[in-house]
């Protein structure tokens, strides 16, 4: 199964605003995962068809005093149109 590649959906502001203008939504995803991978976990998770996947590795610091850097990466996936995520609705 291909479920623990979405580690967790990343609600802001932003992210809410391009949910309700663009219907994109964004997720934390595994490292090793690959765009198709992403778009057939949500596909199947969700039961939604995707239109594109984005994916971007991020890094952020774990402390100031510390130079160690935490990489992750995101996945900014475009739904079709009239299709929805329920778990990002009134965040």
């Amino acid at each position: 199964t291909m479920f623990y590649l979405i580690k967790k959906p990343i609600v802001t502001e932003k992210n809410s605003i391009m949910a309700e203008d663009q219907n994109v939504y964004v997720f934390e995803v595994d490292r090793v995962a690959t765009k198709t991978d992403v778009k057939k976990a949500v596909e199947k998770f969700f039961r939604v068809k995707v239109v594109s996947v984005r994916t971007s590795i991020c890094r952020s610091r774990t402390s100031r005093t510390r130079t160690k850097v935490k990489y992750w990466k995101k996945a900014m996936v475009k739904l079709a149109p009239g299709e929805k995520i329920s778990i990002f609705e009134g965040a």
